[in-house]
Parts: C-alpha cells; structure tokens; sequence
C-alpha cells in the first residue's frame, strides 16, 4: 500500500464527527483568531475533504464549514472592532506582514463589502480582512452578506476539489504502481538484451580472428 493511499485512509479512518469538529475550528479560527498563518484554512479542507464518499457527508461538510468560515470572520470583524489600528501592531499582524494588514485595510477603504467576498479567495489577507473590515468601519450589515457568501462558495469549491482529490490520489497512485512494475520490466528486457548483443559479439569477434600459426622449422 502506498504512501499517499495510507495517509488518506488514517484520515478517512477517523470518526466523521471528528474531521468535521476539527476542520470547523480550524476554518473558525482562521480569521477569528488568526491561526491562518500556522495551517491556511484552504489546506486543511482540502485534507478533510478526501474523506468525503457520500453526498449527505458532501453536504453536512459544506453546511458546517460554511458556518464556521462566517462565524470566523465576524468574531474577527468585532475584534477589530474593538481593538481597531492597535491591531496592526500585534505579534500576529507582525507575522502575516504589516504590508498585508494595510493591503487588507486598502482593499476594504476602496471596494468595500466586494473586498470581503473576494478576500475569502485570498490566502493570509483572508485572515486579516474581517479584522481589517471592522478597523476600516464597514458597516456589519453589508460585512456579513459578503461574508456569508464568500464562505459558502469557498466552501463549496474547496470540498469539491478535496474531494476530487481523495479518488484522483489513490488512481494516480495505482497507475504510478503499475507504471513502476513495467519500467522495471522494460528495464530489465533492456539489460538482457545487451548482455546477450555483447556475447554474441563477443563470439564473433573470436571466431573471425585466425588462430597463430607456428612457423616452420628451419
């Protein structure tokens, strides 16, 4: 068994109310509480989405990723709120990149709830942008909109993908398997045949030479 089929099936092997608390809180504290610059939400649900096998799991992920994704950035939204430009100056800004807080803080002063929709697609200024959005005084009640359907979506395509990816895994994998036992057959017909040419050469070569003969006596 591969490595690739082993890593997919330990995932898949654990409880599905277990990958599914685990990715939620790690989509909810992704732009909650910033824990995007340690694993990125999108990697995350494109592991825990190579479990998914059937439509009603397909579904209940989505529901609750969806919900934890916008219940993330509006926690994010009131810490920035709250703390507004002192939070350009914390350890965690200062992680992500300042340049990325004010990126972030630009887009949301420019485009508004746009920013936040778009945002979601964006990895590292998805994790500051609710903060950003609620520094920069977006009104909550265009952010959460544009939060809610960013997420769905986001939600949707990255499941859709993982997914994908847990069958198209253990495919590539199985043709990589029969791949590698043909190139060692190939290889092996190769080295066969050119000992053998050589051989043969070999032989031809001894043949073709006269053999000396001893000269005649005086």
């Amino acid at each position: 068994m591969g490595f690739i089929t082993e890593a997919l099936e330990s995932i898949a092997g654990l409880p599905k109310p277990a990958v599914l608390i685990a990715t939620g809180l790690l989509t909810f504290g992704e732009c909650a509480i910033g824990l995007g610059f340690i694993v990125p939400g999108d990697t995350g649900l494109l592991v825990a989405a190579t479990t998914v096998k059937t439509v009603p799991f397909f579904l209940t992920m989505w529901v609750v990723m969806t919900i934890c994704a916008s219940a993330g950035d509006s926690v994010g939204y009131l810490l920035g709120r709250k703390f507004g430009v002192k939070l350009r100056n914390t350890k965690l800004v200062a992680k992500m990149g300042a340049d990325n807080w004010d990126k972030a803080t630009d887009l949301i002063r420019r485009r508004g709830a746009w920013a936040v929709f778009f945002a979601r697609f964006l990895p590292v200024v998805r994790t500051l942008t609710p903060a950003a959005a609620g520094t920069s005084g977006l009104a909550y009640r265009k952010f959460l909109p544009a939060s809610i359907i960013g997420a769905t979506l986001w939600s949707l395509l990255h499941i859709g993908i993982g997914a994908g990816l847990g069958e198209a895994a253990k495919r590539v994998e199985g043709i990589l398997g029969t791949a590698s036992w043909v190139l060692l057959a190939v290889i092996a017909i190769v080295v066969v045949t050119l000992v053998l040419r050589k051989r043969a050469k070999n032989k031809a070569e001894a043949a073709a030479t006269p053999e000396p003969q001893l000269e005649a006596a005086n």
